[in-house]
């Protein structure tokens, strides 16, 4: 509530909008909480919510106002610890990784992803460098980033950097637009389950759907036969990259930024439907292939951030 007043505070907006009666009927309230503070934030806050009830006038006096209570919380998403290699992260012992020390070695998308798809939600969650390297280099640089750059980097030496035009889909493109329908309804729904672990997980099966559809197209091969074919394959590929800078935003957003804008999307687009997944760019359109999105993490870094923030046998 007050973090919200200091943002109307600032741009002129109406706070209430969000917190008061019936101008917040439409407002989804949803808290994302340690397993601690779920009593408090399920019971101790809403009572006092309820039990306060006053309304702020324009003499700067709070008053009863019981037409106009508080929004309470709608949906509450409680986790559980998340350890450093079984033990708890301690600043006093100096173990474990922490925010602003993490943001110095990587961007914010790499711990963003890794958090995410390792969620504490089931039970206890443990960070493990080796563990964090693993996935990142596996997620973010092989299957994603790798998607990415290939097939813009091919359309600007083939296709002049172009969305081509020519060829028509065949069975191949058929099966994919089932696929993807059916992944991106399954990402939907585990996202507004709130189930995120199992939200990271359908979209890499998704981005996996681009990378089997390319090696199995294989514009690269085809552009020397069937450069119709050939422009097929391109023109799905990069309504692919559309379509991940779109749905992979909540995981990875700073990196979809740059996806979006290297196809000239706006990176705020909507959320796509389903059976329009692979129509976003138009005919023509000009995109260029972004620098590396995901450097991989090599050994030696493991071993020095292991070194720096304590491993295995310091937990």
């Amino acid at each position: 509530i007050g973090a919200t007043r200091e943002w109307a505070d600032a741009t002129g907006a109406d706070w209430e909008r969000w917190w008061r009666g019936e101008a917040a009927a439409d407002v989804t309230y949803v808290q994302f909480m340690g397993k601690d503070n779920v009593p408090f934030h399920t019971v101790g806050f809403p009572c006092t919510l309820i039990g306060v009830n006053e309304r702020l006038g324009a003499d700067g006096a709070w008053t009863p106002a019981s037409n106009t209570p508080w929004k309470l919380v709608d949906r509450l998403k409680g986790f559980n610890w998340l350890d450093y290699y079984g033990g708890r992260f301690s600043t006093s012992q100096q173990r474990g990784v922490f925010m602003d020390q993490a943001l110095e070695l990587l961007p914010a998308d790499y711990w963003r992803w890794w958090i995410i798809a390792n969620a504490p939600e089931g039970s206890d969650a443990s960070f493990v460098w080796e563990q964090f390297q693993a996935q990142i280099n596996a997620d973010l640089a092989d299957v994603f980033g790798n998607f990415v750059n290939r097939i813009l980097r091919f359309t600007e030496s083939r296709f002049e950097g172009k969305v081509p035009e020519g060829g028509q889909e065949g069975p191949l493109e058929a099966r994919l637009r089932t696929d993807v329908a059916e992944k991106l309804g399954e990402l939907t729904a585990q996202l507004e389950a709130l189930e995120m672990r199992k939200s990271a997980q359908a979209l890499r099966q998704l981005w996996v759907l681009g990378n089997q559809y390319l090696t199995e197209a294989a514009p690269w091969t085809a552009v020397k036969t069937d450069r119709d074919q050939a422009a097929v394959s391109v023109r799905t590929g990069l309504n692919l990259v559309a379509l991940f800078a779109r749905v992979s935003r909540p995981f990875i957003p700073f990196t979809c930024e740059t996806v979006a804008t290297a196809v000239g999307e706006n990176p705020g687009a909507r959320w796509p439907d389903a059976d329009k997944a692979l129509d976003l760019l138009p005919l023509g359109r000009q995109v260029k292939a972004p620098e590396v999105l995901f450097r991989k993490i090599e050994g030696e870094q493991v071993e020095a951030w292991r070194a720096r923030f304590g491993g295995p046998e310091a937990a």
